[in-house]
């Protein structure tokens, strides 16, 4: 329900949606009461003085479970007050809140404020006392779209409790963290956060502070999107006690309406290892050992061929990126050492296993920008002069990279590589055989095999690389983003497990003879026939696995998938 003065676009903006019933009870069920593991939980009597904090009560879905299971352990329900805290910046949702505690004869301390001004117990000015659980629902919503000062000031309270957030970081990392900060050593944390706090890079800090602050993690994960009008999927996060844990304990269900099924010791346990994403988290314990074990037996990290690295950085694509047309117009060419071949911006041009010579003409006849401004810093020709004039007349040298460095109308062009490598992909990320030869932009990666490598790789790696096992370490080690995209930075590619060089050999002798049918397969979009026919060439003919482990990999590498790009959209491609 929309409170007057408030507006569901409104909602939107700041991060606020409705809490489900469901998740609301479940939280304060075991925040309060403690029916989940075995860390200590707060006794019938030790209730009488259990203090219960909301840092973002909205209005009070989750006070008003807690207080409805503090009832009958308090002297009189009038006291609930003393039990119960929220904060919150927006009025008419405090109001709202205090009335509808009021329906049910409660009282909560309310407190209208940026959480992030309030200071915790240990400092001067604190108000509020140290709390026996944390719950609660923060808004999600992305550090950039609150002013300079309120980014400071959140980073800031974060590493005041030894937690540094980059600016990437949504407002409930930051939020999490200094809501801890009111909580008692053995007391108990209910929060509902995104699922990206598993696989994205900012979150690195909280998932390592997860592990250093509490005795026991819990995580709960749907299926399903749990929140009206949100697109982002939730984990419900239950930690307690003090002191760290080397696991966790996981949970899957459908929907919310399913948490009453949970138990105690009903969980799977995940041991965590090291840092990084726990995107793997997301898989049943048995697929994510069959994952370990291929990938420590067989595979090995992509940069054993080859580190990938970043393409050339213009600084304005629009201007350094050239088609054919101005190339003509201004009289520049390659024969004079103006100009270089270059794939155009983006990666939906590689389409298949290659890119080459024909495919760069059929795109240079297209209009695309194919070449790359490039001329020798002595060059002092008219038809040069005169390009350089209308870059200034643009404004172009003012760009940031123009402008630090000599002369700005030279950027540094990358050497040709052997490999390309999808930076943002769609359904999966992909390696493109250079057969042309040609230089490339920063919207992809390149690859450039080592000695070492056998020289098949070159061509065989963009093939076999559509096998099962590395298509799922793509949906692990890289990033998701908005709109389904799955992002790899050159230091997530280079971990991404890829055949062994005598496997990739034996699987390249099995499938070279089909390669040019398999192109076309790809560029027509018949990608799943291809990870069929290369499953079956490397991971059963050559590596010989149990054909139960290849259909849980693949069933593994479809359900994130399916949870990256939705099921509707992964079912289409």
């Amino acid at each position: 329900m929309i409170r007057p003065g408030d507006s569901a676009p409104l909602r939107k903006e700041r991060g606020a949606f409705f809490t489900p019933l469901a998740i609301a009870d479940y939280l304060a069920e075991w925040a309060v009461r403690g029916e989940m593991g075995s860390a200590r939980a707060p006794s019938a009597e030790g209730s009488r003085d259990i203090r219960v904090l909301d840092p973002t009560c909205g209005e009070a879905v989750f006070l008003l479970a807690a207080g409805r299971r503090l009832r009958g352990k308090v002297p009189a329900d009038g006291e609930l007050g003393r039990h119960l805290f929220g904060v919150d910046l927006h009025q008419t949702s405090l109001d709202w809140a205090r009335q509808l505690l009021r329906d049910e004869g409660m009282d909560a301390q309310l407190v209208k404020a940026d959480f992030f001004d309030v200071p915790t117990p240990d400092q001067l000015g604190s108000t509020l006392p140290l709390m026996d659980a944390v719950i609660g629902n923060p808004p999600f919503v992305r550090y950039q779209k609150h002013g300079a000062e309120a980014q400071a000031k959140a980073r800031q309270a974060a590493l005041r409790q030894g937690v540094r957030l980059s600016g990437l970081a949504s407002s409930w990392a930051p939020l999490l963290v200094h809501a801890c900060a009111f909580l008692k050593p053995e007391g108990r944390l209910a929060m509902v956060l995104p699922a990206e706090l598993l696989t994205v890079g900012y979150a690195e800090p909280i998932r390592v502070w997860l592990r250093n602050r509490f005795e026991q993690v819990h995580l709960v994960l749907f299926d399903r999107l749990q929140f009206d009008d949100a697109v982002e999927k939730v984990v419900l996060v239950l930690a307690a006690g003090s002191g760290g844990c080397d696991s966790f304990s996981l949970y899957y269900f459908d929907d919310a309406e399913d948490l009453g099924r949970v138990r105690t010791m009903e969980n799977l346990t995940a041991a965590l290892t090291g840092g990084g994403k726990w995107t793997d988290l997301l898989l049943p314990n048995r697929q994510r050992r069959i994952f370990k074990k291929i990938n420590d037996e067989h595979m090995i990290p992509l940069s054993r061929y080859g580190s990938p690295e970043l393409g050339t950085v213009t600084g304005a694509n629009s201007f350094f990126a050239l088609t054919d047309a101005t190339a003509n117009e201004f009289g520049l060419t390659e024969m004079a050492g103006q100009l270089r071949k270059i794939v155009p911006p983006g990666s939906k041009h590689l389409k298949g296993l290659s890119f080459s010579q024909p495919q760069w003409r059929r795109l240079r006849d297209a209009g695309e920008a194919v070449w790359l401004l490039c001329p020798d810093p002595d060059d002092d020709s008219p038809e040069l002069r005169s390009y350089i004039k209308h870059g200034k007349d643009l404004g172009v040298d003012q760009a940031y990279k123009c402008r630090i460095r000599t002369p700005w109308w030279r950027p540094p062009a990358v050497s040709p590589p052997d490999l390309f490598f999808t930076y943002m992909s769609h359904r999966y990320p992909r390696m493109v055989t250079n057969s042309i030869g040609c230089t490339f932009l920063n919207s992809m990666h390149g690859i450039r095999l080592r000695e070492e490598a056998p020289a098949s790789a070159r061509f065989a790696l963009p093939l076999l690389a559509f096998n099962s096992v590395t298509m799922l370490g793509a949906e692990i080690f890289g990033r998701s983003y908005g709109g389904g995209i799955l992002k790899m930075e050159p230091s997530e590619a280079a971990v991404l497990p890829v055949p062994n060089f005598k496997a990739m050999q034996q699987a390249w002798a099995i499938l070279a003879d089909d390669r040019h049918r398999i192109d076309r397969q790809l560029q027509g979009g018949r990608w799943t026939n291809v990870v069929k026919r290369v499953d079956e060439a490397l991971l059963l003919e050559v590596l010989k696995l149990p054909s139960d482990d290849v259909a849980q990999v693949q069933e593994a590498a479809r359900t994130l998938r399916s949870r990256r790009m939705g099921a509707e959209d992964a079912a289409t491609v």
